[in-house]
């Protein structure tokens, strides 16, 4: 039987089978994923071929393979440093919610994970969160940082998913695709996903007052089918965005805005660092590239993986 692959907590698997049934599943021996070391075989959004077997009483899915995967969102797995962790996969597009507080969205952050969804042409949409609880001072700096994004090339939107404010505009990008969810822990993730689909009734918990963090509420990557012809993957909240290994002249490939300069640098393997000529480093001192972009840059070509602290 084929299926994909909904939910995964480690050990089990939730499958989609195309006769629209659920099964749960397990795996069939190990996988081994061409060189990659994750500690997740599956995730969320694979296809998988699967047999059903009855042990006993029970009936249970045994999937025996993975389909090839059209892309995937991966990043450094939290306890385990040299292994890696596949957040989803087969995705059309990511929305990042990003929150100027409340928690506090790193741009360092941001920029990772656009780096991890460029590298695999997947589409990435910024959605700025909590809008209406901002002064006209912090509506400032979102419609700022927005605005670096979007003349990168980026969708930017500032919704509140609370009062439901722009949940429309997302609603419309959503149509007819599987679309992924991701962000800092307490950014409203659950909350904008009950206001896309109410019935889904997703646990939501407040902001930690004391380190105004989220909880995580999230706690296995799940797919769902929404009524309006879309799919949502829900992912559990994080801290960090850890790189995944690249080597360290192809990062600056994956920032459009240094990417399209690239044939102007004096050298074809200019890191854009302290080369001559270098158009990266001209359009920064002509401030046509943003100076937060670069730093981020500079950051994951060092290799300076506690830097996400620094805005």
């Amino acid at each position: 039987m084929h299926g994909t692959v909904y939910k995964s907590t480690g050990s089990w698997y939730t499958v989609k089978a195309t006769d629209g049934n659920f099964y749960e599943c397990r795996i069939k021996g190990k996988f081994r994923l061409k060189g990659i070391k994750s500690t997740n075989p599956i995730s969320v959004g694979d296809n998988v071929i699967f047999e059903i077997e009855t042990i006993g009483d029970e009936t249970i899915g045994v999937i025996s393979d993975i389909q090839d995967r059209k892309n995937y969102i991966i990043r450094k797995s939290v306890k385990l440093s040299k292994q890696t962790h596949i957040i989803a996969s087969n995705l059309d597009q990511v929305f990042l919610m990003i929150t100027l507080n409340n928690p506090k969205t790193y741009t360092i952050f941001i920029d990772r994970f656009l780096v991890a969804a460029q590298a695999y042409d997947i589409p990435a949409i910024l959605l700025f969160n909590k809008i209406d609880t901002y002064d006209e001072d912090e509506l400032l700096e979102v419609k700022f940082l927005a605005s670096i994004y979007r003349d990168i090339g980026y969708t930017c939107i500032g919704i509140s998913a609370k009062s439901g404010k722009n949940v429309d505009k997302v609603k419309e990008l959503m149509l007819g695709k599987t679309s992924m969810f991701s962000g800092n822990s307490g950014v409203g993730k659950s909350t904008l996903i009950n206001a896309l689909e109410p019935t889904l009734n997703i646990k939501t918990t407040e902001i930690s007052e004391q380190h105004l963090q989220g909880q995580h509420t999230t706690t296995f990557a799940e797919m769902f089918d929404l009524e309006f012809d879309a799919r949502i993957i829900d992912t559990p909240g994080i801290k960090g965005f850890g790189m995944v290994d690249m080597d360290k002249d192809e990062i600056g490939d994956y920032f459009p805005e240094f990417f399209k300069l690239k044939g102007e640098c004096k050298f074809n393997n200019c890191l854009h660092l302290d080369e001559p000529k270098c158009a990266v480093k001209d359009a920064l001192d002509d401030e046509k590239v943003a100076w937060g972009r670069y730093n981020s840059y500079v950051q994951m070509i060092t290799g300076e993986e506690d830097s996400h602290r620094t805005r």
